[in-house]
């Protein structure tokens, strides 16, 4: 109870109120408290003048007063605040590029493109007016830059601008053109290199043993009105500026490095050679390390081969943060961590399982450091109340590489529940397995036997067990997740993987249920299953698929949700009643449950290949109905939370407000 009021009084008149029972003093004492609170209001009112102060609600208000225009119907606090700024210095090329960094969080480069316009010069006007209308044949570092963000050839002049809808075009007088990176640059550190040929000594950096080019490492802009350059966006590293730059993008802590037979220092920069390892027709001369960015290869000389393998660090692209990666995740702590891959810890993953299992404690994490491949028998049996974890560490990408150890079965890695009959006095839950931030290649994964859930997230089953340097599937046929006779619940989420098959016996056991959010379900082609049971079958499954895409056919007993999903490959549900799909592309002529808001067209991709940069990238051309076919007007598939078409909206409203005067700029997608 607050007595500010009543202090105020004089001595006589509470000396009175306390023979009385202060009743007078309750009274003021709600008074004060509803007093309290008109002066906090104004006290909030006053910071609701300013924008870093003020509530959510007087955001678009304060927005109003300066004339702030939200793209996406919502005011931002921060764009607010930066409107006043941004207005002192619109009109300049370096505010565009913090524009795309800001709204649509887009490494850019602003280019005025009316300097490259060809044009005959007057006699008079001095030299350097106007960009060289012809090509230096011998300057093979300015060809590869034609048709990019940093080509300086002059170039006709185009009619149509570059905020056309319909036909743009780049060069005219008053063009601005903005080039974006869509590609997020993803490291690998210390990942040891995969042998494509010991004998003449020959790598490629991807594990996988697939052509990956490498990108550099962007370098944050010294200053505001620092116009981005090569070295700060996520460029693809090109041998001849590779040839001439060579310190600049090797070495520790740079772009990408090479260590040899364990050194603990890279490969010294005076034996490194830029060469074009197309077709391994170059021969890599003695003492030379041959390196060959844009294919991601490596040679090595007679006198520099390698004796205990080769470690690599490099950069590469990919569309979103899905599958296995160095990225960072979400890590559960847990009661007890068995650690693999350190120092002074367990060298090998079954070596960490077989510890928990001597240990006895119900629930157990292996821990993956670094990115390194693991060549194990894998198998691990879980018994009820047993909870498994096997992850990567924050910063790691572990490879786990199944390999042909048996002659006689197959070699994947197997998970093994109790049989029915092994547990029917066991009260305890049944046992849950989770596998976390791996890339798993060579095999897939078996399961078995009794379990309450197999939960796969941000990991990597690769599609057709392993790619060809090309990137094309190497057992195209092959399953990565086997589900047999098991009563796992699977979730998989923030994932790539093959083909799911399932074997169960329909009449004693309730389908299987199969959750997929936001991951990428891969046949690797459109004809092929990519769900089913043996036979082209209807899998024993019921499908809960939200904001993924599928490549590949559908056999199933029921699809539960299919919400803002891509389904290229024909789907062929038993029970139709049952369920519904939602803001989806499904091929015509599919048997699907109820649609609402689903189209039939196709959707074009920039590639279907897993290991290219662009993969499953929509395309430019993809029908506006998938480009934009999301509930909330985003793409569907598995990089809706992308938001990309949000952005490229609230991008070119703020290119129309803050480019030069007479000007018309717009978006050009490097990537």
């Amino acid at each position: 109870m607050t007595d500010r009021l009543y202090d105020l009084l004089p001595r006589v008149h509470r000396r009175r109120d306390a023979e009385a029972g202060e009743p007078l003093r309750a009274l003021l004492a709600v008074v004060a408290e509803q007093l309290d609170l008109v002066e906090a209001d104004l006290r909030r009112l006053y910071d609701n003048w300013f924008i870093e102060t003020c509530d959510e609600w007087a955001v678009p208000y304060l927005g109003d007063l300066v004339g702030y225009r939200s793209a996406a119907g919502r005011a931002s606090r921060r764009d607010v605040a930066d409107t006043v700024a941004t207005r002192r210095r619109k009109g300049t090329l370096p505010l565009l590029e913090e524009i795309a960094a800001a709204v649509a969080d887009w490494p850019a480069r602003a280019v005025e493109l009316r300097r490259l316009v060809a044009g005959t010069a007057a006699l008079r006007a001095p030299s350097g007016v106007w960009a060289p209308a012809t090509a230096d044949l011998r300057d093979g570092a300015a060809l590869d830059l034609l048709g990019g963000a940093f080509d300086a050839r002059a170039r006709l002049f185009e009619a149509p601008r570059p905020s056309s809808a319909r036909r743009s075009g780049r060069y005219g007088l008053p063009s601005v053109a903005v080039f974006v990176w869509r590609l997020r640059p993803f490291s690998i550190t210390h990942a040891p290199a995969y042998s494509i040929d010991r004998a003449r000594n020959l790598y490629t950096f991807s594990i996988l043993g697939n052509d990956v080019p490498l990108v550099a490492k962007p370098i944050p802009e010294p200053s505001a009105t620092h116009i981005a350059t090569a070295d700060n966006v996520p460029v693809f590293i090109r041998r001849r500026a590779l040839q001439d730059r060579l310190a600049d993008f090797y070495g520790p802590g740079k772009s990408f490095a090479v260590w040899r037979d364990g050194s603990a220092e890279p490969i010294p920069l005076a034996q490194v050679v830029v060469a074009d390892l197309s077709g391994w027709a170059y021969r890599a001369r003695r003492g030379q390390v041959v390196v060959d960015p844009e294919l991601g290869r490596i040679a090595f000389g007679s006198r520099t081969a390698p004796r205990g393998g080769v470690r690599v660090t490099y950069h590469h692209v990919g569309v979103s943060e899905i599958g296995g990666g160095e990225y960072a995740r979400d890590l559960a702590e847990g009661p007890r961590v068995y650690r693999v891959g350190g120092p002074g810890e367990f060298e090998r993953i079954t070596d960490a399982y077989q510890r928990w299992r001597a240990d006895g404690v119900p629930e157990g994490i292996i821990e993956i450091s670094g990115s390194g491949a693991y060549q194990e028998q894998l198998e691990f049996t879980v018994g009820h109340g047993d909870r498994l974890e096997i992850r990567a560490a924050e910063g790691s990408r572990p490879v786990l590489r199944l390999l042909d150890w048996y002659s006689n079965r197959p070699d994947s890695l197997h998970i093994r529940g109790p049989l029915p009959e092994e547990c029917a006095d066991d009260d305890r839950p049944p046992g849950r397995v989770t596998l976390d931030g791996l890339l798993i290649t060579g095999r897939g994964v078996s399961v078995t036997g009794v379990l309450g859930a197999l939960t796969i997230r941000h990991s990597t089953l690769v599609p057709g067990w392993a790619i060809e340097p090309q990137c094309r599937p190497a057992h195209p046929e092959e399953p990565s997740l086997v589900l047999e006779n098991t009563t796992a619940c699977v979730r998989v989420s923030h994932s790539v993987l093959g083909t799911i098959l399932v074997v169960a016996d329909e009449v004693r056991t309730e389908p299987l249920p199969i959750f997929l959010t936001d991951s990428v379900l891969d046949a690797t082609g459109r004809e092929r299953e990519a769900l089913s049971a043996p036979e082209c079958r209807h899998a024993h499954a019921v499908l809960h698929a939200r904001r993924s895409t599928v490549i590949g056919e559908i056999h199933t007993h029921a699809v539960r949700l299919g919400e803002d999903s891509i389904f290229d490959g024909r789907m062929n549900v038993a029970r139709r009643g049952m369920g519904c799909l939602r803001f989806s592309a499904v091929p015509a002529g599919s048997r699907t449950p109820v649609r609402y808001a689903c189209t039939a067209h196709r959707p074009r991709f920039t590639s279907v290949d897993y290991g290219t940069p662009a993969y499953l990238q929509l395309a430019a051309d993809c029908p506006p109905e998938i480009a934009r076919g999301a509930e909330d007007g985003s793409e569907m598939g598995v990089h809706h939370d992308l938001y990309q078409p949000q952005r490229a909206d609230a991008l070119a409203a703020r290119l129309a407000e803050f480019s030069p005067a007479d000007t018309d700029a717009g978006i050009v997608y490097v990537t």
